[in-house]
């Protein structure tokens, strides 16, 4: 079989970098592409933006599907029942057919986990971790830890998820009771299983129309599946990573290419993945945990369609100049996985720099810079860079590289 292209998008932020521009851009130079999600959840918030002027912000499908670009929804990514109907319902409204490929092992996010994430993050008070609440890391802690799992196969079999969810009800009913001061009495659990069952009823509906599919990670990565393209759309940044991210402020997720690195090897050995790095001109961080140099103002122009706002569990969105050491960082700790593939890097959001230059800092000291100044900091060997000075993947210029080898 010919090779075909492959490439890994991955933030070197903290989340919020323009996954989803990067995504898109890719998705608009290889039509029908396979957008894999690698990492994360549906807590990610991947904007995109048509030439139209259709906006989206994509969290249970990729952000390749306004441009018709089917999602493989991996198993290391848990899926939400209820926010990925509403995503569905949504997207059908612009106009829009999803295609979602579900893994049959996709752990799944029960209404249980996003309420002990949310208990458990608000008894921590000023020791909050910065979770989003919904349920992500509560869903991969108890697949992990212990026998109470639930997968995206079991939502076909009535039987089956009616007994896990009952097991997970007494699970978290005890750790609830045990270790924080909230009444999990209080609430009509049975009203929500009712609902979940509902959900599943819908997404079986789904399954019959054909829009949601139940696939093994195999078939769909197999070198005979008939993808044009494959992209691989990481979720949040290297900077929360579990193994590389500043704890306890990180993700229960491997937020470098390392999950995407391992299919492409388990499934097409020998076929070469290239890098497509995303930072924005600035950094930012929505949720606890530290943030070098955040007393330090960064006024910005034409940031109104700003996805990220104030919400009860990551408060204020924050912003800070960028920092070149992190930036290094976060390329040092991503080639362990990555050293001998191709690189690029895509800045965005240069249009809301008032002067055009990155508000950026250089061993501790502020300097601004141009994109070739900051090229020349960076210690990893960059092919090329895009600059984004738009929202719009359309606006964005081709890669040379882009062709199939």
């Amino acid at each position: 079989m010919p090779e075909i292209p492959v490439w890994v998008v991955v933030g070197l932020g903290f989340g919020d970098e323009g996954k989803g521009l990067a995504t898109d851009y890719l998705c608009r130079e290889f039509p029908g592409a396979l957008v894999v999600r690698f990492n994360g959840g549906p807590q990610a918030g991947h904007t995109v933006v048509a030439a139209d002027g259709r906006r989206h912000v994509f969290s249970s499908f990729g952000a390749g599907t306004l441009r018709g670009c089917p999602t493989y929804w991996s198993r290391h990514c848990p899926v939400a029942p209820g926010p990925l109907l509403r995503e569905y319902a949504a997207l059908r409204e612009l106009g829009v057919q999803p295609r979602l490929l579900l893994d049959g092992r996709c752990p799944v996010i029960t209404h249980y986990d996003v309420l002990w994430n949310r208990v458990l993050e608000t008894a921590r008070g000023d020791a909050r971790h910065g979770s989003c609440g919904q349920g992500f890391g509560a869903t991969v802690e108890r697949q992990e830890t212990t026998p109470l799992r639930l997968y995206a196969q079991d939502l076909a079999f009535p039987e089956v998820y009616e007994h896990k969810l009952q097991q997970i009800r007494a699970h978290y009913r005890v750790r609830i009771q045990q270790e924080t001061s909230f009444d999990f009495d209080r609430l009509d659990h049975d009203a929500e299983d009712l609902r979940f069952a509902d959900y599943a009823r819908q997404l079986a509906a789904l399954r019959q129309q054909g829009a949601v599919e139940l696939v093994r990670e195999a078939e769909v990565l197999a070198p005979t599946a008939p993808w044009p393209a494959l992209v691989f759309e990481g979720a949040q940044g290297v900077l929360l990573d579990q193994e590389f991210g500043l704890f306890p402020h990180v993700t229960r997720s491997f937020t470098t290419s390392r999950n995407a690195l391992e299919l492409l090897v388990r499934h097409r050995p020998g076929t070469a993945a290239r890098l497509l790095y995303v930072s924005r001109a600035y950094h930012t961080r929505h949720g606890a945990g530290p943030l070098p140099q955040a007393e330090v103002s960064v006024p910005l122009i034409h940031h109104e369609q700003e996805t990220n706002q104030y919400n009860d569990h990551q408060e204020h969105f924050r912003r800070a100049p960028l920092s070149v050491s992190l930036l290094n960082y976060a390329l040092r700790c991503d080639a362990h996985f990555s050293a001998s593939l191709e690189k690029y890097l895509l800045l965005t959001c240069l249009d809301q720099l008032p002067d055009g230059r990155i508000p950026a800092y250089v061993e501790g000291q502020p300097r601004p810079l141009t994109v070739p100044e900051l090229g020349a900091l960076l210690d990893e060997d960059l092919t090329g860079y895009v600059v984004s000075r738009g929202p719009c993947a359309d606006d964005l210029p081709p890669l040379p590289t882009f062709a199939a080898r």
